[in-house]
């Protein structure tokens, strides 16, 4: 990640595109928002190419923050809209309402726009704010959400605003943080059902736990997580050239869409502590990982027995489905009840 700005900016036009098509693609596939993804099919490719050079003219002129003499927004400069926004006319038609993370300044915002999706954007940077201000101030389907997501988003869905997806290039350094409070929380936040069709740039060691199966070794709680909710795969590689500053890592797109059979949807954040507790250690079985987070020896032996596992079974060999089905074996135990805090964030596993 960029030191002087914060983020790394996707100045690849083909990334670009190639994103904003797994977007449409999710879109479409979602019975909710099939309709409002309808906009034109070429308005992506009608986005000028922002090179590098108008990147970091419009980069340095979000962080440097220009004010008028009243200590307002100065005007957009030249290499700022050339860089976020595309000039082409937006897409007719309805769009689909979507959440994006981090837009910088603005060049995916500006493509979903043009396609005809209404955005909403999650921007923590004081100075890119104000950018994204002043160049998308003339779009009706534009709204700003100024601050850290990770304390402002459930305001949005507070007010009724809910999106259809939510993509967006996540800091690497709480990619997983993110992933996991949507998949955790927005199901009681939103009032009902899963969270709604993601896609994201992170790290690919990152994706690559998102998407990880059972006895490789990159399966993990984080995967399971992921896995107990949603499908997920991932689309593409970036590499570091598709970025600037060039990060010192290679970047994966990854597409998560909601199960149809979502495991423990009633109780996510209790599974997911079992979860956790479970893969605390990888060295140690099963059974001792829960032992050690408080569980009687005896009672999650009879619940492995019970359900055919080995008493020296590691977590990382079994499925969701598997490790469910134990939580639900000792959930249903009388005493002590299963710890509910977490080991540690789902980052600490990076």
């Amino acid at each position: 990640m960029s030191k002087r700005f914060g983020q790394n900016f996707l100045v690849n036009p083909t990334s670009r595109a190639r994103i904003l098509e797994e977007l449409r693609k999710v879109l479409s596939a979602s019975p909710k928002s099939a309709a409002g993804a309808a906009g034109k099919a070429g308005a992506a490719g009608k986005v000028a190419a922002a090179g590098k050079a108008a990147v970091e003219d419009a980069a340095g002129a979000a962080t440097s923050a220009p004010t008028d003499a009243a200590g307002k927004p100065a005007a957009a400069t030249a290499p700022t809209a050339a860089a976020a926004g595309s000039g082409a006319a937006p897409a007719e038609g309805g769009g689909a309402a979507i959440w994006e993370i981090g837009p910088g300044i603005g060049s995916m915002t500006a493509m979903a726009l043009d396609s005809g999706l209404e955005v909403t954007a999650f921007e923590i940077d004081r100075g890119f704010a104000r950018l994204l201000g002043r160049i998308f101030a003339g779009r009706p389907k534009f709204r700003l959400v100024e601050g850290d997501f990770l304390r402002t988003w459930k305001t949005e869905l507070a007010a009724g605003r809910l999106p259809d997806a939510v993509f967006g290039n996540l800091p690497y350094n709480v990619a997983s943080a993110m992933v996991a409070l949507l998949i955790e929380r927005y199901p009681e936040a939103a009032g009902s059902g899963e969270p709604p069709p993601m896609v994201f740039t992170v790290q690919k060691e990152a994706a690559l736990r998102m998407a990880a199966k059972p006895g490789t070794k990159d399966y993990s709680a984080f995967s399971v997580l992921c896995a107990s909710a949603c499908r997920v795969r991932i689309a593409f590689d970036l590499a570091g050239g598709s970025f600037w500053p060039v990060p010192n890592v290679q970047s994966s797109l990854v597409v998560l869409e909601p199960r149809p059979d979502p495991i423990a949807p009633a109780d996510r954040l209790g599974f997911s502590a079992f979860v956790r507790s479970a893969f605390s250690s990888r060295r140690k079985t099963l059974k001792n990982n829960l032992k050690a987070a408080g569980r009687p020896e005896a009672e999650v032996a009879a619940a492995l027995e019970a359900l055919g596992f080995s008493p020296s079974i590691r977590a990382e060999a079994l499925r969701p489905e598997e490790l469910a089905a134990v939580y639900g074996r000792l959930k249903a135990a009388p005493v002590p009840p299963l710890p509910t805090g977490a080991p540690g964030p789902y980052d600490a596993e990076l």
